[in-house]
């Protein structure tokens, strides 16, 4: 069945014309979707990357996984919704940002566990970069802004 759009105005005593808007007459449509279709690949192979390396930070201490599941869930948000609803139904989801995409706030438990590693890895850098004024600045400010951000703008959840 073809569908069909009115061209000019609709106004009693007008002639209307109606063109088909088929995707398989328009050479330039189907290219487009040729390219959306791309994209949403490319977008699911960013989601999978950030997923594996928030599954590897979930394991090792050196490595967040709380920024790579967040930028995991913007890829798969935008790649299709069975990903992002696969992603949404997996435990590592459900356990690290379930709670702050619902309720928008955090336990104690979820906050130190971002804080603590983010802490450590900040003050290693810290630490190396003794001749590098700027870089203990950036890095400085860097913690700051995580403090302000989890201890005084995230909501604490007093349930968990």
């Amino acid at each position: 069945m073809k569908k069909f759009e009115l061209v000019g105005d609709a106004v009693e005593g007008v002639a209307v014309e109606t063109v088909p808007t088929d995707a398989a007459q328009s050479p330039h449509a189907a290219k487009a979707k040729e390219r959306k279709g791309y994209a949403k690949a490319l977008w699911a192979a960013g989601g999978f990357a950030c997923f594996g390396l928030g599954v590897v930070g979930a394991v090792l201490p050196v490595i967040p996984t709380t920024p790579f599941l967040l930028a995991a869930a913007f890829f798969f948000a935008r790649s299709s919704d069975r990903l992002n609803s696969w992603f949404r139904s997996t435990k590592l989801y459900k356990r690290v940002l379930e709670g702050y995409a619902t309720k928008r706030s955090m336990t104690v438990k979820a906050k130190l566990s971002i804080l603590v590693p983010v802490t450590i890895l900040l003050a290693i850098g810290f630490a190396l970069m003794a001749n590098v004024p700027i870089g203990r600045v950036v890095l400085a400010a860097v913690w700051i802004g995580h403090i302000v951000y989890f201890g005084f703008i995230v909501k604490t959840d007093k349930a968990g």
